[in-house]
């Protein structure tokens, strides 16, 4: 095997500190978020019925779970347990509006974001800023579409962070 290319590229990592439990952010953002359902795809008959099917799964800012890790477990192994998730979170119809322009999108959607507790009060939310990770193809339309997920994912934090504190 033989790589084709290689290229460096300039990715924007934001680092948010919340003043919140893990436990209650984290329990927060999944209630805000929608979750992506692929077995409900079955029911769709036609591409109108399968985009409703999505559409209904969407949360908070038209966004979704499409799956977590729990590396919290991980450090176990050393005797020392953290609280840590690794989420993964997007929307297919969003992923399809980039995509359909450049398939290279789907390297980054879904998107990851990590949520870990620093202490007891507070809670490190990590990801890679979107329109980082989809201006590198030099897409309009895919740029754009990152710029847009970029407030989205940061408008779901802020309101998971808000109702945490409540």
């Amino acid at each position: 095997m033989t790589i084709t290319s290689s290229q460096p590229i300039t990715v924007s990592h934001s680092v948010i500190d919340l003043k919140a439990a893990f436990d209650s952010f984290t329990h927060e953002l999944e209630r805000l978020a929608g979750r992506f359902e692929p077995q409900a795809l079955r029911q769709g008959t036609d591409a109108a019925s399968v985009w409703a099917l999505i559409e209904g799964m969407q949360g908070e800012q038209g966004l979704m779970i499409f799956g977590m890790q729990d590396h919290g477990r991980l450090p176990t192994l050393h005797g020392q347990p953290q609280k840590a998730f690794r989420y993964h979170i997007g929307n297919p119809l969003v992923a399809f509006s980039m995509t359909r322009h450049d398939i290279r999108a789907a390297l980054y959607a879904p998107l990851t974001v990590l949520v870990y507790a620093i202490d007891a009060q507070t809670t490190r939310v990590e990801f890679d800023l979107p329109s980082s990770l989809f201006g590198q193809f030099g897409h309009p339309e895919v740029t754009e579409v990152g710029l847009q997920l970029d407030k989205k994912l940061t408008t779901l934090i802020e309101k998971a962070a808000e109702a945490a504190k409540a």
